[in-house]
């Protein structure tokens, strides 16, 4: 049967008080109150240590279990509101699976006021059968090998992207812009990698140049 803590330490100190009521009657020794203090005094500390100790592990039982539940890229932009549009592109282009792999990739994630931002139609046309293979390599812009956090990143590094071109990273007092995109939200980390939000949509240059 499970007892709190509380039930245990009153248990605890009503063995102690009978026994020093028991030492008192049949051994009248001034000691013994002494003795008992002291017991008493060391019982309190043990049990104190107990309740620390079990707190401890409870907190680190927790952030355990946490960590057990962070989910994939992709999981965390379907719990993210503002990837929505980011979803449903990965959708269409066919890449959930891709970014459900073991990875682990570093995502630069446009929010849906970035896909808003594009020349009107750009986004409906992008998301048709049709034109998936320029959707394709659009996102895949945004994705970089490896998991690189915000630490990681320096002032001019370049990043080879799954596309196969790469990237270009600046620093400055003002934060941090990749190919010009603000990074709005650094280091949102998944179990198979970590994603950065950014304000605007990144093309490669062969899709700059391309009409839609």
């Amino acid at each position: 049967m499970k007892r709190g803590t509380g039930t245990v330490v009153h248990m605890f100190f009503n063995s102690l008080d009978g026994l020093e009521s028991y030492m008192a009657v049949r051994i009248l020794n001034p000691k013994y109150n002494k003795t008992m203090k002291t017991l008493k005094t060391l019982g309190l500390s043990i049990i104190a240590f107990a309740v620390f100790a079990a707190a401890s592990i409870s907190n680190d039982t927790d952030k355990n279990e946490k960590h057990d539940h962070v989910g994939d890229i992709v999981a965390l932009a379907v719990q993210t509101d503002a990837l929505s549009t980011l979803v449903a592109a990965v959708q269409a282009a066919g890449l959930v699976e891709t970014l459900q792999s073991e990875g682990p990739f570093t995502v630069f994630a446009p929010t849906n006021e970035a896909f808003a931002a594009l020349p009107e139609g750009t986004l409906e046309s992008l998301l048709l059968e049709e034109n998936r293979e320029m959707l394709i390599q659009i996102l895949t812009y945004h994705v970089v090998p490896g998991k690189v956090m915000s630490t990681d990143l320096s002032d001019g590094m370049s990043a080879e992207t799954v596309q196969g071109s790469s990237i270009t990273i600046n620093l400055s007092n003002y934060g941090v812009t990749v190919d010009g995109a603000s990074v709005v939200q650094a280091d949102v980390e998944a179990s198979n990698g970590v994603v950065h939000v950014i304000d605007a949509v990144i093309l490669p240059q062969q899709e700059t140049q391309s009409s839609y």
